[in-house]
């Protein structure tokens, strides 16, 4: 269940500069990373390869994809917001996206999140929100990113 929930254009708008909550935690398995890399075609060995990331990697074992930790973002921040009132809403892109801090297999990750703008479009609103993923027990980021997300009345 969503931390927040709001309803149409000026429920949204309601929100710029608050902190909406934060979602659950998810542990990242290597089968996850594993489907990724076959979804995606990379497969770098500093993903899939644990005995040569454990052996060679700075980071001490495998480590999820950059674009993982991004492609967890429509599973993690409907558990952050609900924004009811509206027909559809659809990924409009990114302003900026940032991996300050590898997430190592087998560690859990949650995603915060900031609505930072929410502008009135042709048919609907456009929102900027800055989507936090962290490591528990991390001391940075494991990304950090500007998501734009359209929804239409």
């Amino acid at each position: 269940m969503a931390q927040t929930t709001v309803e149409g254009i000026e429920g949204v708008q309601g929100l710029v500069g608050q902190h909406l909550g934060h979602s659950d935690w998810v542990e990242i398995t290597q089968e996850r990373v594993n489907l990724f890399a076959e979804a995606t075609g990379d497969h770098q060995w500093i993903h899939v390869d644990v005995d040569r990331a454990t052996k060679e990697s700075p980071f001490g074992g495998p480590i999820a994809h950059g674009y993982l930790t991004l492609s967890l973002l429509p599973m993690l921040v409907p558990q952050i917001v609900e924004i009811t009132g509206f027909r559809m809403g659809v990924n409009y892109g990114t302003e900026k996206v940032r991996f300050p801090a590898p997430v190592p297999v087998g560690s859990r990750v949650r995603a915060s999140a900031v609505m930072d703008e929410a502008k009135p479009i042709d048919g609907g609103v456009q929102m900027l929100v800055t989507v936090t993923i962290e490591i528990e027990g991390g001391s940075k980021p494991a990304m950090v990113a500007t998501s734009v997300t359209r929804r239409y009345l």
